[in-house]
C-alpha cells in the first residue's frame, strides 16, 4: 500500500505517515458516498442545519487545536490559522441559517395551473482542494454542499492530510450519516478516474491552472458540471489621491496574508506616477519590518512557505524577474537555517510583459508597477490573463467605484483588500477559472434547477 509522510515546513521534520487508498478502497468509499446520498437527500433542511451547527460548535470549541494542525502542516502563522478556523464556523452557521431560503421553491408565472422551480441535490461531489487555506477552501464547498443535500468527497493536498482527516471527523462527530463527507487519501492520478466514475456527479477544484485544465477536460469528457477557482495576479491600484498610510498598511497585509500564498493576495501594485516614489519608500520599509519566524509564535507575521520546491520556484521567478529588468528593493535571497522560509520581497521597476507582471508569484513577493494615470492603471490591471480579484485606493469613492467596475475580475474592492465573505459570490474569470462559491450562487452550483409544471 502506498503511503505519504507530511512534513513540518518550519523545521523540515516529518510529521505523520498516512496510508493512501488503493483501488479497492476507492470503490468502497464511492459506494459509501452513493448510499449516504440516498439517505441524506431525504433529510430536512432543519436536520442538516442542526448537524452543521454542531460542526460550527466543535470548530469554535477546539479552534486552537485545529489551528495548530494547519500551522504544523503548511506553515501559516498561528494567529491566521485561528482566524481561518473561526471563519469556517461562520460559513457553517451562514448556510445553516440561509440554505432553506436559498433553495426554496420559486413560483413562476406561466400558462400552467401552477409552475415553479425546485432546487434538488445532484449526488456525490468531488472536491479537489489545495493546501494554502486547508480548512477554509474545504468548508466554503462543504457547508453549502451538505446543506443542499449533496455529499462530499474530499481529495486534499498531500501535505495537509491531517487537516483532511480532522475535517472528516468533524462531520462524523456532528451526526451526519456515514459517507456524507469523506476524505479520500489518494494519489493525484486517481482524480481522473474518480471524475469518470458514474457515482460522482460533479467536481470542484481550487488550485493551479494546470490542475484546473486537467479537471475541466475530464469533467467535460464525462459531461459533469464543474467549478474551478484557479490562480490570480491581483492588481492593487493606488491612485494619486489615496491615503498612502492606509494603502501601505492594507497593501502589506494584502500581499503577506498567509505567507503570501494566496490566490487573492495583492501581487501587482500599480501606482499612479505622482505617488509612486512615496508609496514605494513606505511600502518597502513596512515589508522589511515584518516579523519572520516560528509560525507557532503568536508574534510571527510571516512563516515558512509550505514546501521546499515551492520556495525554489519563487526564487527562480525572482531571479528571472531581475533578468527582465526588475530591481530587488528588499528580500530576494533564500536564508540559511531549517525550514522553507523566504523573506518579504519587493520588486521595483516591473514592466508589462516581464515575469513579475505576467506570472503568478505564489509567495511573499510584491511587484511594483508605475502607471501614467488612472486609465493607464486600469489598462495595466486588466493586461493579465488572470481575473480573480482586484483593489483600488482613492479618497474619492465614486472614482473608486468607477475603477472597480472597469476591472476585469470576479471581485473588486475599493479601499479594502480582496477577501471572501459568505454572503458574496467568490470566483474568477479568464484564466482564474469559472463558476462561483459562497452566497446563494455557491449553493446553487451543484443542484438541479428543475421546472415543475402542473395543470
Amino acid at each position: 500500500m502506498a503511503t505519504h509522510t507530511t512534513v513540518n515546513p518550519a523545521t523540515g521534520a516529518a510529521l505523520q505517515t498516512y496510508d493512501l487508498l488503493d483501488a479497492d478502497g476507492i470503490k468502497v468509499a464511492l459506494q459509501r458516498a452513493a448510499d449516504a446520498f440516498e439517505e441524506h437527500r431525504a433529510t430536512s433542511f432543519e436536520d442538516r442545519a442542526a448537524k452543521l451547527r454542531r460542526v460550527a460548535d466543535a470548530l469554535e470549541r477546539d479552534t486552537k487545536r485545529h489551528a495548530e494542525l494547519m500551522t504544523r502542516e503548511m506553515g501559516k502563522p498561528l494567529t491566521q490559522a485561528i482566524a481561518e478556523a473561526e471563519k469556517c464556523a461562520w460559513v457553517c452557521r451562514y448556510y445553516a441559517d440561509h440554505a432553506a431560503d436559498f433553495l426554496a421553491d420559486e413560483p413562476r408565472d406561466s400558462e400552467a395551473e401552477r409552475s415553479f422551480v425546485a432546487y434538488q441535490p445532484l449526488g456525490p461531489v468531488l472536491a479537489v482542494m489545495p493546501w494554502n487555506f486547508p480548512y477554509w477552501q474545504v468548508f466554503r464547498f462543504a457547508a453549502p454542499a451538505v446543506m443542499a443535500g449533496n455529499v462530499g468527497l474530499l481529495k486534499h493536498a498531500k501535505n495537509v492530510l491531517g487537516c483532511g482527516e480532522a475535517m472528516a471527523a468533524l462531520f462524523r462527530d456532528a451526526g451526519f450519516p456515514d459517507g456524507v463527507f469523506q476524505h479520500l487519501m489518494v494519489e493525484t492520478d486517481a482524480v481522473e478516474r474518480l471524475i469518470k466514475d458514474d457515482r460522482v456527479v460533479a467536481v470542484t477544484l481550487t488550485g493551479s491552472e494546470g490542475a484546473g485544465k486537467a479537471v475541466a477536460e475530464a469533467a467535460g469528457e464525462a459531461l459533469k458540471p464543474s467549478v474551478l477557482e484557479l490562480g490570480g495576479s491581483d492588481a492593487f491600484i493606488v491612485l494619486a489621491d489615496a491615503d498612502l498610510d492606509k494603502a501601505v498598511e492594507i497593501g502589506v497585509e494584502a500581499r503577506m496574508q498567509n505567507n503570501g500564498e494566496s490566490c487573492i493576495a495583492a501581487k501587482r501594485f500599480i501606482l499612479e506616477r505622482p505617488i509612486a516614489e512615496a508609496f514605494t519608500e513606505r511600502f518597502v520599509a513596512a515589508m522589511e519590518a515584518q516579523t519572520v519566524g516560528d509560525p507557532m509564535d503568536e508574534r510571527t507575521e510571516v512563516g515558512p512557505l509550505a514546501r521546499a520546491d515551492l520556495r525554489a520556484d519563487i526564487h527562480d521567478q525572482v531571479e528571472r524577474a531581475v533578468k527582465d529588468g526588475a530591481e530587488i528593493l528588499c528580500g530576494g535571497a533564500i536564508p540559511g537555517g531549517d525550514g522553507f522560509f523566504y523573506p518579504p520581497t519587493v520588486l521595483g521597476n516591473v514592466q508589462e510583459g516581464s515575469v513579475a507582471f505576467e506570472e503568478e508569484i505564489f509567495g511573499p513577493v510584491a511587484s511594483l508597477v508605475v502607471a501614467d494615470d488612472r486609465d493607464d492603471a486600469v489598462r495595466l490591471a486588466n493586461a493579465s490573463r488572470f481575473g480573480l480579484g482586484g483593489a483600488v485606493f482613492t479618497e474619492d469613492r465614486a472614482k473608486g467605484e468607477a475603477v472597480a467596475r472597469r476591472l476585469e475580475s470576479g471581485g473588486a474592492f475599493v479601499n479594502a483588500m480582496t477577501k471572501s465573505h459568505p454572503n458574496l459570490p467568490f470566483g474568477g474569470i479568464k484564466d482564474s477559472g469559472y463558476g462561483r462559491e459562497l452566497s446563494h450562487h455557491g449553493i446553487r452550483a451543484f443542484v438541479n434547477a428543475k421546472t415543475i409544471w402542473i395543470d
